[in-house]
């Protein structure tokens, strides 16, 4: 899960300049694309847990296909003050791919909307098929369960991530909540590239 871990480093940018995107929300539980091996050259995939939040190894299947792994419940977003927050997303980025997004980090400042001028940072866990240019799906608790929700609540997801463990991604969540709560779908950013931040990675 880690890209290049710098605590020194923490806000600074590999590009001046901001590119635009949008963002929206999801949180579906299952395997994110970038915690299968192979997907980038990283020092490790994105860390998956089993229902009762042990960790799995890369090749575990998805328990949106039948297995038994899943998002971990400890990448819920959180705040660490009033305009700046963590978190995680799944994403798109026009004239690359995967490889190139997959674990990287990024700072999202908001242009719209109520929490306009507040900054998300955020790593690169997932993709998806039915994202659009420059997108980021941000995996927020309640924030819908994607183009594959009929599968985590028919599986082991059902008595597992979406229940076991809902107090710890509410603790998790709750300051960004507070904080982001009025961030709607389709909201405006501007985003950056950032160096990994260890409060992070070591998720």
């Amino acid at each position: 899960m880690h890209k290049t871990v710098s605590s020194l480093l923490l806000f600074v940018a590999a590009a001046c300049a901001q590119s635009a995107g949008v963002t929206t929300r999801y949180w579906d539980c299952c395997k994110p694309s970038c915690a299968w091996s192979g997907k980038a050259s990283v020092s490790a995939p994105v860390r998956t847990c089993d229902r009762n939040g042990n960790t799995l190894g890369p090749d575990v299947k998805s328990g949106c296909d039948g297995g038994t792994a899943y998002t971990c419940a400890n990448n819920a977003p959180w705040a660490v003050d009033n305009n700046t927050a963590y978190g995680f997303a799944a994403v798109r980025l026009s004239g690359q791919t995967e490889a190139s997004w997959c674990c990287a980090c990024y700072e999202l400042t908001f242009t719209s909307g109520p929490v306009s001028g507040k900054k998300l940072i955020v790593q690169a866990t997932n993709t998806g098929g039915d994202l659009g240019s420059n997108h980021f799906d941000l995996l927020i608790p309640g924030g819908g369960v994607s183009s594959l929700r009929d599968a985590p609540l028919n599986s082991e997801a059902g008595t597992g991530v979406l229940n076991t463990e809902v107090s710890q991604v509410a603790t998790n969540a709750a300051s960004f909540l507070k904080l982001y709560r009025k961030v709607v779908d389709s909201a405006s950013i501007g985003w950056v590239v950032l160096i990994t931040p260890t409060s992070i990675s070591a998720k």
